[in-house]
């Protein structure tokens, strides 16, 4: 089946409905240089095992030997809640079937996005960060009585004061943070968790020359950046490397989620979700050319839709996935033949969502060159999100 790929909306005619014409001159915006490419989508299918339970915030990434790993946020009740820990799924036929999932961090308080690499030394890192969102939401619950509007089912109730209090209120603090493991016997054992300085949905990515660069947040401590951390011993330790600059009328506080691909020795791009009034809702860029110690001020590409994942392909074209979380709710795709100077118009890799709460893909290119990406969704059909993922092939 060949999809028509012809774009829900075009670049320029966002623009002109959010009226946001001059922001487009006063960024530099370029139009798309590129046409949709045609793609075809074998399969989409659900993999997570328990769908009583609600699945998040996945990354799937392909090791040298040919097997896949899939770390996610699971063992939770919805959304926000307390009970969220990291899994890990493994896959030994390209994704065709997933193993049991290994429990890989499960603090007293929230864990949430995770992101899992192999380096090029064969270390896998996986990656989070902990949170206390729920709390504003059972202090809420607890002040109503039973048969008031709203007010929660007893169990339900007495579930999340059981884990909330777990710890006292200075304990929960700390430990807020954001995390990283490290595996060097191909996930057999795991070494404790430890700080990752940022986080970010997909985790950090590999360099040619040997390091790992992870493109983040200080979400809970230090200064509360928005940069490029650096680590030269294969993940086990990590360093402040830059901060990336604001947009003219920008804050960094509303910029979040970012991830980044090498395309050359000389040229990095980073991409960054963001929330602030000019271009609200898009995917901005920021390019360096000195590994990583300097960035260009983040502009527009014209893509609506967010966080984003970024991947080189064998064929040296990058490829972005991204959740759409407008009609058609799904998730999308482009592609750029020129390292990230223009991107193509999308296509659509899912659309047949229920509503918002879907997204973050992640996609890696399997042994023949089709795609796998994988992300999460709450579905007409399920009760709590899933992990769902496509098959999919480039028309070239």
């Amino acid at each position: 089946m060949k999809l028509d790929q012809s774009p829900a909306l075009s670049r320029r005619q966002f623009l002109q409905n959010a009226g946001a014409v001059s922001a487009l001159a006063l960024f530099g915006v370029k139009p798309a240089a590129q046409a949709a490419p045609a793609i075809k989508v074998h399969e989409t299918k659900v993999i997570n095992h328990q769908p009583e339970l609600y699945c998040g915030w996945p990354t799937v990434c392909r090791r040298k030997n040919g097997d896949l790993l899939l770390s996610y946020s699971g063992g939770r009740e919805e959304h926000i809640c307390p009970f969220g820990r990291v899994e890990l799924m493994l896959s030994h036929d390209e994704g065709a079937t997933w193993g049991w999932p290994q429990v890989l961090l499960d603090s007293a308080i929230d864990d949430r996005d995770s992101g899992v690499l192999e380096t090029a030394k064969g270390s896998i890192l996986v990656t989070t960060f902990t949170s206390l969102a729920y709390e504003s939401g059972l202090a809420a619950a607890e002040k109503k009585k039973p048969g008031d509007k709203g007010a929660w089912p007893a169990g339900r109730l007495k579930r999340w004061q059981a884990a909330h209090h777990r710890l006292n209120a200075e304990q929960r603090q700390g430990e807020l943070g954001q995390w990283m493991v490290r595996s060097t016997d191909g996930g057999v054992t795991w070494s404790a968790r430890y700080s990752s300085i940022v986080n970010s949905p997909h985790g950090p990515f590999q360099l040619s020359d040997g390091r790992l660069l992870y493109a983040g947040k200080e979400l809970w401590t230090g200064e509360k950046r928005v940069g490029v951390c650096e680590s030269r011993d294969d993940g086990q330790t990590w360093q402040w490397l830059a901060e990336i600059p604001t947009r003219p009328g920008d804050t960094a506080k509303n910029y979040h989620e970012l991830h980044g691909v090498e395309v050359s020795a000389d040229r990095i791009v980073v991409q960054i979700r963001n929330h602030n009034k000019a271009n609200a809702g898009e995917t901005l860029q920021t390019e360096s050319a000195d590994g990583g110690k300097t960035w260009s001020v983040p502009h527009a590409i014209g893509v609506w839709g967010l966080p984003s994942h970024l991947l080189r392909l064998r064929s040296g074209q990058l490829l972005m996935t991204y959740g759409h979380r407008r009609a058609p709710f799904g998730n999308q795709a482009r592609l750029s033949d020129d390292g990230g100077k223009t991107w193509s118009e999308p296509v659509i890799i899912s659309g047949d969502g229920a509503g918002s709460d879907l997204g973050y893909p992640s996609t890696v290119e399997l042994a023949d060159g089709s795609l796998l990406s994988v992300w999460y969704e709450v579905m007409k059909s399920s009760p709590r999100a899933v992990l769902r993922q496509a098959r999919w092939s480039l028309a070239l």
